[in-house]
C-alpha cells in the first residue's frame, strides 16, 4: 500500500466529461474509486467548446481539456508531435509516475502513451472495443494498435472476448493482458416500479444510433413486434446517424403514438428511462462489454441481446435473453419476453437488484486496477534501443517508419528539456480526496499537502494552460 500512495496517476482520452458514453463514465467512476483510495488522479483530454483549459470536478479530479479541437467522431487529429509540449509539461507538472490510456478510437491516448514512454514513464491501456481483421478501418486500426502497445507495460480488457480479440490485433503476449470487467453504480439503478405502465408491455433501447449498435436491425423489428402485439410500445433513447432509419419507419407504418423517441439523453436520466420499460433490448453487432444491460439488469427490467462479443459473460443466464444478430432471431427473443410478462413469470425487480447490486461495483474494478499499476511500478524503464528493437517487429516498412517517428519524438523532447528546462515548471499541489484528511489515520504513508480551498458553493473552477517559459541564454 505504500507503494502505491506515493504515486501519481493520469487517465488519457479523447472521451470524457460533458462527452457521454461509455469510456467517459469509466474513466470518470475509475478515478473517482481511485481518489477515494488516496491516490493523485487527472484527466488529459482535448477541449469541448468553451472548455478549454484546467478544471476540479467532483472531490478535487484536475481534469487538463487540452486547447486542441476534436476532428472526427470526437477524436483530435493524430499529429503525434504537436501534442509533446504540452503533455510533457502536465506530466512534469503532475508528477505522474504512470499514464493510463482509454480506448483504441482516442488519437489522444496514443499520442500520451508514446510521449509518456520518451519520457521513461509507465503506461497502461483499457482497450473498451473489439475490432475484425478484414475491413480496411479495422486493418488500419489494428496496425495503429500494434505500434501503440509495443512498448506498453500492461493492457486491461474489459471481457474475455475482448481480450482474445487484442491478443490477436496487437500480436501481446497473454501474461500482458488482464481482465477488469465495467462495473455500474447500484446506488443509483434502483428499481421503480411505479413508474412502469399498468395496462402498455414497454420495451426501452438506449444507445447510440449507429449502425454498429445494430440500429438497422432495429428498425426491422419495430413494426413486425408492433404489427404482432397490440399492447406494446418502444422507447428509444439516443442519437446518432441512423435517427432518421427509425423515424422513417414510424412515418411508414404509422407508429407516432408507439415509438417514442427522446433524443440523447443524460446518463443522470437514463435510470428514470429504464424504470419506464419492461424489456431492455440491445441489438448491438459488436460489443466487448455492454455496461447499459448490466444498468438495466440493475432496474429489473428482462434484458433480450444479441449474442456477440463479450455480451454472454456479463449476465447470468436466467436473467437475459440472448439471440442471434437477426431479424428473425431477435423477433422470437422479444415474443418469448412479452409472453413471460403477460404470464407474470419474471423475476421480481427488487430479487434482480438484490442479485446485481454486488456483482459489478466500481470499488472492485478500482482494486483490481490498483493491483495492474502495482505490478508494474517495479518494471525498469524502456530504453530507447528496447523500444526501436520492439518496432522492428511491427513489419518491414510500417517498423521502419515508426522507428523514424520514435527518434524525432525522442530529439524533440531532448530539444525540450533544453528550452524548457524540468526546474522552471512548477509542481502542481496536490489536492486530495476530501475523505483522506479526516481518515489520515488509516493512511500514514499520504503526504498531506496544503489544499487549495475553493469559493463557497463552487464545485468547478477553471484555470488557463500555464504558458511554457523558455531558457534564458
Amino acid at each position: 500500500m505504500s507503494i502505491m500512495l506515493t504515486c501519481h496517476f493520469s487517465m488519457a482520452s479523447d472521451f470524457f466529461f460533458p462527452n457521454t458514453g461509455g469510456v467517459e463514465s469509466h474513466i470518470y467512476q475509475l478515478s473517482q474509486c481511485l481518489l477515494h483510495r488516496g491516490h493523485k488522479i487527472i484527466v488529459i483530454t482535448h477541449a469541448y467548446g468553451q472548455r478549454s483549459g484546467i478544471r476540479h470536478v467532483t472531490n478535487n479530479l484536475k481534469v487538463y481539456y487540452l486547447p486542441m479541437g476534436p476532428f472526427y467522431n470526437q477524436c483530435v487529429l493524430p499529429t503525434l508531435f504537436t501534442s509533446l509540449p504540452l503533455v510533457r509539461y502536465i506530466l512534469i507538472r503532475e508528477k505522474i509516475t504512470i499514464v493510463h490510456g482509454h480506448s483504441s478510437f482516442s488519437a489522444l491516448a496514443h499520442e500520451a502513451m508514446f510521449h509518456a514512454k520518451t519520457m521513461g514513464i509507465h503506461t497502461v491501456f483499457t482497450d473498451h472495443s473489439l475490432f475484425g481483421f478484414a475491413d480496411g478501418s479495422s486493418i488500419i486500426t489494428n496496425k495503429i494498435l500494434k505500434f501503440s502497445l509495443a512498448n506498453v507495460n500492461h493492457v486491461i480488457c474489459v471481457s474475455h472476448t475482448s481480450k482474445e480479440n487484442t491478443v490477436l490485433r496487437a500480436s501481446l503476449q497473454p501474461h500482458l493482458v488482464s481482465v477488469i470487467p465495467n462495473a455500474v453504480d447500484a446506488t443509483v439503478f434502483i428499481p421503480d416500479v411505479t413508474k412502469r405502465s399498468q395496462e402498455r408491455i414497454v420495451i426501452v433501447v438506449v444507445s447510440r444510433l449507429v449502425y454498429r449498435k445494430g440500429m438497422d436491425l432495429l428498425a426491422s423489428i419495430i413494426p413486425e413486434i408492433c404489427h404482432q402485439h397490440h399492447d406494446v410500445d418502444f422507447l428509444i433513447g439516443g442519437d446518432g446517424p441512423k435517427w432518421i432509419d427509425i423515424e422513417e419507419v414510424r412515418e411508414q407504418y404509422q407508429l407516432q403514438d408507439r415509438v417514442t423517441m427522446l433524443g440523447a439523453v443524460q446518463h443522470s436520466n437514463v435510470k428514470n428511462v429504464l424504470n419506464q420499460g419492461d424489456i431492455f433490448l440491445n441489438t448491438s453487432l459488436t460489443e466487448a462489454f455492454c455496461i447499459a444491460i448490466v444498468e438495466a439488469a440493475c432496474c429489473g427490467l428482462q434484458v433480450v441481446s444479441t449474442r456477440v462479443g463479450g455480451v454472454p459473460e456479463v449476465l447470468p443466464e436466467d436473467l437475459i435473453l440472448l439471440a442471434e444478430p437477426s431479424v428473425k432471431s431477435l423477433v422470437e427473443a422479444l415474443n418469448e419476453a412479452i409472453a413471460r410478462k403477460r404470464n407474470n413469470s419474471v423475476l421480481p425487480p427488487e430479487h434482480i437488484y438484490t442479485r446485481m447490486k454486488d456483482i459489478y461495483t466500481w470499488q472492485n474494478v478500482a482494486a483490481r486496477t490498483e493491483q495492474v499499476y502495482d505490478s508494474i511500478a517495479d518494471d525498469p524503464t524502456t530504453e530507447l534501443a528496447e523500444r526501436l528493437e520492439r518496432f522492428c517487429h511491427c513489419g518491414p516498412f510500417a517498423g521502419i517508419f515508426i522507428i523514424f517517428l520514435a527518434v524525432i519524438d525522442h530529439l524533440f523532447y531532448i530539444f525540450l528539456e533544453w528550452m524548457v528546462p524540468r526546474k522552471d515548471i512548477d509542481i502542481a499541489v496536490d489536492l486530495l480526496h476530501p475523505s483522506i484528511q479526516s481518515n489520515q489515520k488509516d493512511l500514514p504513508n499520504v503526504q498531506l499537502l496544503p489544499r487549495r480551498r475553493l469559493p463557497h458553493g463552487q464545485t468547478t473552477v477553471e484555470y488557463q494552460l500555464p504558458r511554457l517559459r523558455p531558457r534564458k541564454r
